[in-house]
C-alpha cells in the first residue's frame, strides 16, 4: 500500500534505504533467494500533480475589455491595472454661470442693458436698491424699469427682503422654487 508521501510524490523519511538496512548472512541457498526476493524493489507507479487545468472544449478565453481612453497600466494578463496611490485631479472648469450684484452708479442708475446681457447668458442679477434710501421715487422708477426689463427678457423679478430693496433677477435655464420662500432671521430664529 502507498504511503501518503508517496501519493505527494515525494520520498518518505520514515523509509530506510535499502543500501542501510542491515544484511544478515544466508545460511543456505533457499533462504538467499527467498530474501533476495523479498528486497527486491516494489515498483508502484509514480503520481504527479500539476496546477495546468485544461480548458473545456469549444471555450476560449477572452481577454477581458480594457476601458474606452485606458491610458494606465496593464497587467501582465492585459487588465487594466488601477493605482490607487496615482492620483491625478482633473483640469478645473471654467464657470459659465454667475451671481452678479448691482447698484445704482453715481447718478443713480441702473444699466439695465447690460444687466439683459447678462440675464440672457444665464447669470442671476442681485439689485441694490437700498443706497436709495431717501429717495423713495427714483426707487419706484428703478423697480419699474427693472420690471421692463423683466418682461422684456422672459424672467420674474423676486423680493429678497420685505422692504423690495433687494431684487433678484435669475438668468435664463435657472429655477427658482416660488413655493418655499421663507426669508430672513425671523425665520432662522424660530427653527
Amino acid at each position: 500500500m502507498a504511503s501518503l508521501w508517496q501519493f505527494f510524490g515525494l520520498p518518505d523519511p520514515e523509509a530506510v534505504p535499502a543500501s542501510n538496512r542491515p544484511v544478515t548472512a544466508p545460511q543456505d541457498s533457499q533462504k538467499t533467494e527467498s530474501v533476495q526476493q523479498n528486497l527486491a524493489p516494489i515498483q508502484e507507479p509514480v503520481v504527479t500533480i500539476t496546477n495546468d487545468v485544461p480548458e473545456p472544449v469549444g471555450v476560449q478565453s477572452q481577454p477581458k475589455p480594457v476601458p474606452l481612453g485606458w491610458r494606465g497600466p496593464m497587467t501582465a494578463d492585459g487588465e487594466p491595472f488601477h493605482d490607487l496611490g496615482a492620483h491625478a485631479s482633473p483640469p478645473p472648469r471654467i464657470p459659465n454661470r454667475a451671481l452678479r450684484y448691482v447698484s445704482p452708479d453715481s447718478m443713480n442708475r441702473l444699466p439695465t442693458r447690460e444687466i439683459a446681457k447678462r440675464i440672457q447668458q444665464g447669470d442671476t442679477v442681485i439689485v441694490d436698491l437700498r443706497p436709495l434710501v431717501h429717495m423713495d421715487t427714483h426707487q419706484n422708477v428703478c423697480r419699474r424699469e427693472l420690471k421692463q426689463l423683466s418682461d422684456d427678457v422672459g424672467v420674474g423679478v423676486f423680493a429678497l427682503d420685505a422692504e423690495d430693496k433687494l431684487l433678484l433677477m435669475p438668468g435664463n435655464n435657472v429655477v427658482v422654487d416660488v413655493n418655499g420662500h421663507e426669508l430672513g432671521l425671523i425665520q432662522l430664529l424660530k427653527t
